[in-house]
Parts: structure tokens; sequence; C-alpha cells
């Protein structure tokens, strides 16, 4: 055995359904995160802990910051979107205020990920495709985002604005186009229509939200661009 072996640069995902590993039997839909590991070499290893249906709140409550922090090591990072979910307020268990119980939550991956020497990155939530009339993009996640940014910004938290990206990336293609990024499903035999899913991708739609964050990676000059595979799509 030789002793020149290194462990791959690893990083860590905490979030919600637009992020998590989708099990087949969940349907059509698929997590960005599930579709960044080909963007890397082996040098590079996606743990990807993201859960459907999580808010920062109930991440935390179930212990899944937890077992993260206590895995994690120095010089390896966090990577956390939240906000969906975070969103439903009328449910104790999850829902949370943008800019105290939100950002309180959000502290406690920024400074866990910290005590153990990893360098955590706040990801703004991706966005739905909530069109309005005029091609432009219907804001569907109310202060969420702008909370990150300002987090980002009091705490020195490295920023990849995901929101932005994919509203650009939405209205680039248009509302009929943007369809393709979504897991639309055929309902039940006897409506024969489709269900309206705009919150959660296809394989497809997943890649090119992967596309934005491998994007964000970039312009942040993280040391794992250095391991990058250069994709098409």
């Amino acid at each position: 055995m030789g002793g020149s072996e290194t462990k791959p640069l690893r990083v860590f995902l905490a979030g919600d359904s637009t992020v998590e590993d989708v099990k087949p039997e969940q349907g059509m839909k698929k997590g960005w995160g599930q579709h960044i590991p080909p963007f890397f070499t082996d040098d590079v290893q996606i743990i990807n802990n993201a859960a459907g249906g999580r808010s920062t709140k109930s991440f935390i409550d179930e212990g899944r910051l937890a077992e993260i922090l206590d895995e994690i090591k120095a010089g390896e990072f966090l990577f956390i979107q939240f906000g969906h979910n975070d969103q439903k307020i009328e449910d104790e268990s999850r829902g949370t205020d943008p800019y105290t119980t939100f950002q309180e939550y959000l502290t406690q991956y920024i400074e866990g990920a910290r005590t153990k020497g990893a360098v955590p990155i706040l990801i703004t939530s991706v966005n739905r495709r909530t069109f309005a009339d005029d091609g432009k993009l219907i804001n569907s996640l109310g202060d969420y985002p702008e909370a990150v940014r300002q987090l980002a910004a009091a705490l020195e938290v490295p920023l990849i604005d995901l929101f932005e990206k994919s509203k650009a990336l939405y209205e680039q293609v248009g509302r009929e186009e943007a369809k393709k990024f979504f897991a639309w499903y055929e309902e039940v035999p006897e409506t024969r229509g489709p269900k309206v899913d705009d919150t959660h991708f296809s394989a497809y739609g997943a890649t090119k939200i992967a596309e934005l964050v491998i994007e964000g990676i970039k312009e942040l000059g993280l040391p794992i661009s250095d391991y990058l595979i250069e994709k098409k799509f």
C-alpha cells in the first residue's frame, strides 16, 4: 500500500426536497444534490444529507444537523439551502420567521460548521416556476432569500444566490419551456390530466440547477473548483 493516497474533499449538503437524493419510489422528481457529483472528479465527495419536507428548524430538531456536525472535519464544506418549508408558518414544527427564527436557525449551521473548522456556504432558495403574465417570475419565497443574503453579509459567509440564478434561467427560457425543468406527473387514469409540480425538478432540471450551483462555486473560487469536470448540457 502506497502512502501517497489522499482522501477526497468532502462537501456536505443540508436542505430540502429540491436538494435531496430522491428515492425512485418517490416518482419522477429529483434534487439538484443528486445531480451534482458528476461535475467533479473523484477528488470531491458529495454527502447529501438533504431531506424532503424539512425546514431549518425541523432539520435541527430531528438531529440531522447534529449528524453532519459529528462527521464533518476541518477544511470540509457544508452547503446550506432552506426556505421552502420554513414558509409553512402554520406548521409549528417547520415554520420560521425570515428575519428572526430563520436566521437564528441558519446561524446554528454556520457556527456548528465553523466550530469544526469546516466552511459553511449559504445558498438562497431555488425558485419555483411561478410566472406573471408579463413573462417575469413572481417571487413565491417571500423574504427568505433576502434574509439569507443579509445573514451571509453579516456573518461573512460565502453565498451562492441560487434564487437569482434560477430566476434568470427560468425567464430566459420562458414559462412553457421552463416546464422541462420540473417534475410534472400524469394524474390518476380517470382524470388523464397533468399534475402540476412547479417546485420539484425533473432529472434535466436538477442537472440545470446543479450547473448553477457549480457556477456559484466557481465564482466563489472554492478549492473544490480545481476538481471540476467541464460539462455542457
